[in-house]
């Protein structure tokens, strides 16, 4: 750092305006810095917002409330379709436990004729 080359400073001076002071020209006691409140002025540009999609759909003579409710029920919809989905492939699964139970059943007690109609009911998915 004792290398780097003394550059000039900005200093305010008392009647507010600023000026470049090299090291050896700066005041032994720098001057009060105002610390009353600070006005920042800030500018900050946004693109508009996007609105193609609103307008379509409001230009080909759908109404707002058509909008608003296609926004609100679109995800209901799908939540109530997954639901669905869902319970139908459990009643799936366990009408083939109960299927499969059954013909083990039958296998198991029927003895014979049990085995027979296992068969005859195996032959006929076969034929198909």
């Amino acid at each position: 750092m004792e290398s780097l080359p003394d550059i000039a400073r900005v200093v305010q001076l008392p009647d507010g305006t600023h000026v470049y002071l090299q090291p050896d020209q700066l005041p032994a006691v720098q001057p009060p810095q105002y610390s009353g409140p600070q006005v920042v002025h800030q500018h900050v540009h946004h693109a508009p917002p996007d609105r193609t999609v609103q307008r379509i759909a409001l230009g080909s003579g759908v109404g707002a409330g058509a909008v608003a409710a296609g926004v609100y029920f679109g995800p209901l919809l799908v939540g109530v379709l997954t639901a669905m989905a869902a319970n139908l492939a459990l009643l799936a699964l366990i009408a083939a436990v109960c299927a499969w139970g059954v013909v083990t059943v039958v296998k198991s007690v029927g003895g014979q004729d049990g085995k027979n109609a296992a068969k005859n009911i195996s032959r006929a998915r076969r034929r198909r």
